[in-house]
């Protein structure tokens, strides 16, 4: 696999990434790993960014319809300090570590979340018309639910590499002391 040219997320959703991993060496299981967990923080970090374009837009929806007195930049830190969708359940004993920083993201217009990002309708927000918002809404909506499944699928591929690691261990073909970066 010439995963070197190619997108992260492109490199894990091809079937060979996780076909047989059994015969991979150590080092090429771990480079896998660790590109699902990079791919998992850019991933968590586009999401977290759409919600937070959302949770605006649902705002902004509401102020219109008479349901909210205050303007967004009133409400804005309430707004931006709002809950997050829980990451999905892992199985007892598992757990990955989260990343504060932002991730070195690529060139924006590569993915639709880059382009539902890179819309400046944040500093319109008031000037759009309801059927803008919808749309805008409708587009966002879009890239989150595509982020969540490319997501899903990146958490699949790191179970099963996470699993051939463990199975090494117990069978005492790779030292669990070792990073597993490297």
């Amino acid at each position: 696999m010439t995963g070197q040219n190619r997108r992260k997320i492109d490199q894990v959703l091809d079937p060979g990434f996780v076909g047989d991993l059994g015969a991979l060496g150590l080092g090429e299981l771990r480079r896998r790993h660790e590109v699902c967990s990079d791919l998992d923080v850019e991933l968590s970090f586009y999401r977290r960014m759409l919600h937070g374009r959302l949770d605006l837009l649902s705002f902004e929806m509401r102020r219109r319809r008479g349901e909210e007195s205050r303007t967004l930049m009133e409400a804005l830190p309430e707004i931006l300090a709002g809950d997050t969708e829980p990451l999905p359940p892992r199985p007892v004993g598992e757990s990955r570590a989260l990343s504060l920083e932002a991730p070195d993201l690529p060139p924006v217009g590569r993915r639709e979340a880059d382009r539902a990002l890179s819309d400046d309708f944040l500093a319109r927000i008031s000037g759009l018309s309801d059927a803008e918002l919808e749309e805008t809404g409708f587009r966002l909506a879009a890239a989150e639910e595509a982020i969540s499944r490319q997501r899903r699928l990146v958490f699949d591929a790191l179970d099963a590499i996470q699993s051939e690691l463990a199975a090494r261990y117990r069978r005492g073909a790779a030292d669990p002391a070792e990073s597993i970066e490297g």
